[in-house]
């Protein structure tokens, strides 16, 4: 940007002095008495219309670069939002994964102490089935 700033002002510049050889030229060419420098004018002026011409054509090449850096940005961009709504896709599945085996974990736990319940209750009969064989005989 400031490349094109430098090359707005230099362009700005340029044109301001064309525009001043061309009123000195064109004040010699009215004064008419033959001191007038004019082929020095007229080559000066020529060579500041080439270097605006350059300068002109380097600014277009600029912008025209410019634009397309800004359109490959903008394409970048939208690569990037795409891995982010993914990224985001992948994110809410594992949510739902996580709670998933949360729920299953749970269940799990439940029935390990359900079956623990059972194995003391199983030992109790046992114990309470021992206890009274011993009694009766």
């Amino acid at each position: 940007m400031a490349l094109l700033q430098y090359q707005r002002e230099n362009l700005n510049f340029l044109s301001e002095e064309i525009l001043r050889l061309q009123e000195c030229l064109s004040k010699y060419e009215k004064a008419g008495d033959g001191m007038a420098p004019q082929v020095d004018l007229a080559h000066l002026l020529a060579a500041r219309d080439q270097e605006l011409r350059t300068l002109s054509a380097e600014m277009n090449q600029l912008q025209s670069e410019l634009r397309l850096a800004r359109s490959l940005v903008a394409e970048k961009e939208t690569e990037i939002q795409g891995v982010r709504n993914t990224n985001n896709q992948y994110m809410e599945e594992n949510e739902r994964l996580r709670a998933i085996l949360g729920e299953w974990s749970t269940r799990a736990a439940k029935l390990e102490r359900a079956l623990e319940a059972e194995r003391m209750s199983k030992l109790e009969l046992h114990k309470k089935i021992s206890t009274s064989r011993t009694q009766q005989s």
